[in-house]
């Protein structure tokens, strides 16, 4: 059973309700989000998404692996979620496990009757899109957050995953893309056509900006000394995030009164820890594990660091601007175009802990050039990633989509 949603903002503009000119109110298009976990990161853009489009004409229903730790947040909004139990939810290709997650995506995806079904990263990005075109659903849409494939891969691993996406492909009525880059990216490897693709902002959470008390409490609330200089992340301990190169750059430092901060967990936590150990930075390299109040705890940053080997446009770091804090980040993706270099902070070389220990190392010892860089960043990203203009980018993405999928074959339900 379809949970109500909640009343949120109408992020559509409608010229005159039906309920107004006294005709009954059209069917609500039933649209099914899936996503392999709802987690921060992609999970996080699944929700806002979800949450950004009219409730009076879309009803949503999300997919994804049991154990998310954003399920609650998406059930107390007033959306349904169907938790699987068989989503994979490991990276790779495995024939086994992969179908029996297909099977029982497409089960639910035939059971529920959707009109749209809304497909995001990688895995669920692809068994998803072929449950849904299996068993006849009207439009597939496809987000991407980041590609599966990237520079540190093998070139045979890279060719077969582009192979791959260009294969799905031909089965998506619409793709989207969080920023410019990503968009121009698929567009040249031929994974999308240029009339079918939307580059979009997610919505941030709303974060307060940085004050001499809001610092002290964030500090206060990881236990941090307060006259410490502090760097920080949010991401997954995992070989996207590179959790590594940001222990090596912190050693690198050589700065006893510098502490660095990982909010997030994953599996590479042990070999993480390890490395901490080796380095003599355990007293001063906190895991912090997985935190709901990441916003509460930006403002213990003097620095936000990101150190991802791929990305597509993390909201991390649009919520460090936010609030902020200045930014430095590697040059990966769709990640330039928000921390313009020297502008609204710095970037580094992906895969390089010496690059990433230099930009560190220089906004920790001009915190002046922070102060200016964070204030232009605030500019810069101003209400470019507020709900009103995702909802009207994804309404307009699903109405393209739903009039476009009657051109192609339909497999019958």
């Amino acid at each position: 059973m379809t949970l109500r949603q909640g009343p949120r903002v109408n992020t559509v503009s409608q010229p005159l309700s039906a309920p107004r000119l006294g005709l009954a109110r059209a069917p609500r298009l039933r649209v099914a989000h899936v996503v392999t976990r709802l987690i921060a990161g992609a999970g996080g853009i699944t929700l806002r998404g979800a949450l950004a489009v009219d409730p009076d004409r879309y009803s949503t229903t999300i997919l994804t692996a049991e154990g998310g730790s954003l399920i609650e947040r998406a059930e107390s909004s007033g959306l349904e979620v169907i938790p699987l139990r068989h989503m994979p939810t490991t990276r790779g290709i495995y024939p086994r496990s992969d179908y029996v997650g297909f099977r029982e995506i497409a089960s639910h995806l035939e059971r529920g009757g959707y009109d749209i079904v809304h497909t995001h990263s990688a895995k669920a990005g692809g068994i998803g899109r072929l449950a849904a075109r299996r068993v006849g659903v009207p439009a597939i849409v496809h987000s991407f957050h980041g590609f599966p494939f990237h520079e540190f891969q093998s070139l045979p691993a890279r060719e077969t995953l582009i192979a791959i996406e260009r294969r799905l492909a031909r089965m998506t009525d619409y793709f989207l893309t969080d920023g410019t880059a990503v968009a121009a990216e698929a567009i040249r490897l031929k994974i999308a056509p240029p009339e079918r693709i939307r580059a979009i902002s997610s919505p941030i959470d709303t974060v307060a900006p940085v004050s001499a008390a809001r610092r002290a409490e964030a500090r206060r609330r990881l236990a941090l000394p307060p006259d410490a200089r502090v760097i920080g992340t949010a991401a997954r301990l995992d070989d996207q995030k590179s959790p590594l190169d940001m222990v090596k750059a912190v050693a690198g430092l050589h700065r006893p009164d510098v502490f660095m901060v990982w909010i997030g967990d994953g599996h590479l936590r042990a070999e993480t820890e390890q490395l901490i150990e080796h380095h003599g930075l355990a007293d001063r390299f906190l895991l912090a594990g997985e935190r709901r109040d990441v916003p509460e705890l930006l403002p213990a940053f003097d620095v936000f660091a990101m150190s991802s080997l791929y990305e597509g446009l993390p909201c991390a770091v649009v919520e460090a601007m936010s609030c902020g804090v200045p930014v430095v980040a590697t040059a990966v993706n769709s990640v330039p175009e928000i921390v313009i270099s020297g502008r609204t902070g710095l970037l580094a070389r992906p895969g390089d802990s010496v690059s990433l220990c230099r930009a560190l190392g220089y906004l920790l010892d001009h915190p002046d050039e922070g102060a200016r860089m964070a204030e232009a960043a605030r500019a810069h990203i101003g209400d470019r990633f507020s709900p009103e203009m995702l909802g009207r980018d994804m309404t307009e993405a699903y109405d393209v989509a739903l009039r476009d999928s009657r051109r192609r074959p339909r497999v019958a339900r």
